[in-house]
């Protein structure tokens, strides 16, 4: 994965953001083996949503959260593809070894 360090992408407040499997990171935060695996995982759900897809119902399912959450941060946390990458951040061979395609629209609906 590329990592561009900068301070304009992503926004202030937030560390990185992965634009199509490019990683854009905060020039003061350090990038660790979580945080990569983290967006290693985004990555594999960009690529098998081509990756359009991956933002439109990244975007889609952000706001109907949002809506029902009233809460920005539970909104980001209760999104489907945000739940895989949070719950498996640490689990290195998920990737290789466990993850099966679309595996993160089995959060889709979960409270």
């Amino acid at each position: 994965m590329k990592i561009i360090y900068n301070n304009i992408i992503p926004f202030k407040g937030f560390s990185c953001i992965n634009i199509c499997g490019i990683l854009f990171v905060r020039k003061n935060i350090i990038v660790t083996d979580i945080l990569l695996n983290h967006e290693n995982i985004h990555t594999a759900q960009m690529k098998e949503l081509w990756y359009i897809l991956f933002y439109i119902i990244y975007l889609f399912e952000w706001i109907i959260k949002l809506i029902y959450y009233r809460n920005f941060k539970l909104a980001y946390r209760a999104i489907s593809f945000e739940r895989e990458a949070y719950l498996f951040e640490k689990d290195y061979y998920y990737l290789k070894f466990y993850r099966l395609k679309f595996a993160s629209f089995k959060y889709l609906f979960l409270k």
